[in-house]
């Protein structure tokens, strides 16, 4: 069973794997800002910022494969960021899919 202390740790290293205001500090922003909903407004910017890392990664290793200068443990950690990115907001939607279905299959 996942407690509350290892879905804190693993927020606060993909938030930092987001760099220094990360998609939940972004999230925040623009939940208190516009007035949406606060896990739309997370769950949007964490794609957001996913798809930024992929794009960084696939620049990455472009640039190694052409030899424009990048090294390749650059290119390996961009790729590792981009994966563990990819990896937490497909485990979040997983999450919601299945509380969404528990929800539907609740009797009132």
């Amino acid at each position: 069973m996942i407690d509350a202390g290892t879905i804190a740790s693993v927020m606060s290293s993909a938030q930092g794997a987001a760099g220094a205001n990360g998609f939940m500090d972004t999230a925040k922003n623009a939940a208190a800002n516009s007035g949406a909903v606060p896990f739309a407004g997370m769950f949007q910017t964490m794609v957001q910022q996913t798809s930024a890392l992929d794009k960084k990664a696939s620049d990455a290793v472009t640039g190694l494969l052409t030899g424009n200068g990048v090294e390749i443990h650059d290119a390996m950690i961009a790729t590792q960021k981009a994966d563990m990115a990819f990896e937490l907001a497909l485990q979040v939607r997983n999450k919601a899919v299945g509380a969404y279905q528990q929800m539907m299959g609740m009797q009132f």
